[in-house]
């Protein structure tokens, strides 16, 4: 059996998912195991996973029905594989920090402030808070380190995080805080490895586009825009999300269709956006597969890709122009027609896509003679708690 040196392990739970990854602690961060839960709550929840050192890769059907099902299956499953005895720290990814900006250690008084808070983003902090808890029963000794998506974007000017509603509500918290955070960072830290200094202090728009899209005005390293806003419901239609709602729709709904906030809450973070549109599906490859046979598919695309080209739009606008846009998340990285579409039009910005690049997913896909250089860059948010947690704990890593 290999030795295992002291090793992280990074849990990044989601309002149906949950991803994890383990990490060895040696000049660098060296990854030795990845996997996820996903259809939590759903038909045919499922656990997959991949060994890194010895490239076993597996997915198996199991049984969960709530997030405390899964949060506990997966402690138990953890245990038995090697290398989990090395662990020395837990890294969460927290979806909604308000007044946290940095990463911490999670002690009491933080749970408390969690649950306080979890009426602002009943999606995640729930399945987050339990997953702290079962991990905190099951390993006390261990230390666990909290991880903000939203810290990244504390740095937006004022006028970008202020809610046009009556200002006693902002010193309530009811602002915008945006997220995704963690993704972000990762991506300015890699285009700043790939490309340069020069290029990741420019004007930068970053799209995480997947499942849950977002993008973000980053200029000197720093967000200065986002587009969502107070939740993750926020901003671009999404896969199972509305993205931004007139807010009279609610009002009205909730009278003509007599629904409860419950009701509403579902409506717009599970039954919309890709999915409602299409009446089809939320996932991208499929809509892209039926396009051509059902005007449903065909006008989810057109949305998703109107609304990703207007905030491109806008946010060049906010920063002074543009220097660099960058593609991320499932559907930025691996779907050259959606960036083909978001970017057509756009070239009086600057953008000049290559389509050959493009089509073959290089990491680079603008042409040579364009004035934006258009990357793609898997993103790594598990590798982001990991370099977190190291920082909380004083570990010193190259990467």
């Amino acid at each position: 059996m290999k030795s295992i040196n002291n090793s992280i392990l990074t849990i990044n739970g989601g309002s149906s998912s949950i991803k994890f990854a383990l990490y060895e602690i040696k000049d660098s961060l060296l990854q030795l195991l990845s996997g996820k839960i996903e259809n939590i709550g759903n038909e045919n929840p499922q656990l997959s996973f991949t060994n890194i050192i010895s490239g076993q890769k597996s997915s198996i059907e199991i049984k969960v029905v709530d997030h405390d099902d899964a949060a506990n299956y997966l402690v138990d499953w953890l245990e038995k594989q090697e290398g989990f005895i090395s662990v020395k720290a837990i890294g969460h990814r927290i979806v909604h920090g308000m007044k946290h900006t940095e990463p911490e250690p999670i002690t009491t008084a933080l749970l408390d402030d969690l649950k306080k808070i979890t009426a602002y983003d009943s999606e995640h902090l729930p399945g987050e808070i339990k997953l702290i808890e079962v991990f905190r029963n099951r390993f006390p000794a261990l230390a666990q380190i909290a991880c903000f998506d939203t810290s990244f974007h504390t740095s937006m000017p004022s006028v970008a995080k202020l809610l046009s509603i009556p200002r006693r509500f902002n010193a309530m918290g009811i602002q915008r805080y945006g997220f995704h955070g963690l993704s972000y960072a990762y991506i300015v830290d890699e285009l700043n490895r790939v490309a340069g200094s020069e290029t990741a202090k420019g004007r930068l728009i970053l799209a995480h586009l997947g499942n849950g899209a977002s993008l973000a005005a980053i200029k000197d390293g720093k967000s200065i825009d986002t587009s969502m806003g107070f939740t993750p419901t926020s901003g671009l239609p999404m896969g199972t999300r509305t993205g931004d709602l007139d807010p009279g729709v609610a009002w009205y709904l909730m009278n003509a269709e007599k629904l409860n906030p419950e009701q509403f809450n579902h409506l717009i973070n599970h039954e919309s956006g890709l999915l409602g549109v299409s009446e089809k599906s939320s996932d991208m490859r499929e809509l892209l597969r039926y396009q051509n046979t059902d005007s449903r598919a065909a006008d989810a695309i057109e949305l998703f890709c109107y609304q990703t080209k207007k905030w491109i739009g806008s946010f060049a606008a906010a920063l002074g122009g543009l220097d660099t846009l960058v593609f991320s998340g499932g559907i930025g990285e691996h779907a050259p027609e959606i960036r083909k579409r978001i970017c057509n039009g756009l070239q009086f910005l600057g953008i000049e896509m290559d389509d050959a690049k493009n089509v073959f997913n290089q990491a680079v896909i603008s042409k040579e003679v364009s004035r934006v250089s258009i990357h793609v860059i898997q993103t790594n948010e598990e590798l982001m708690i990991a370099r977190l947690v190291c920082f909380v704990l004083n570990y010193t890593i190259k990467n």
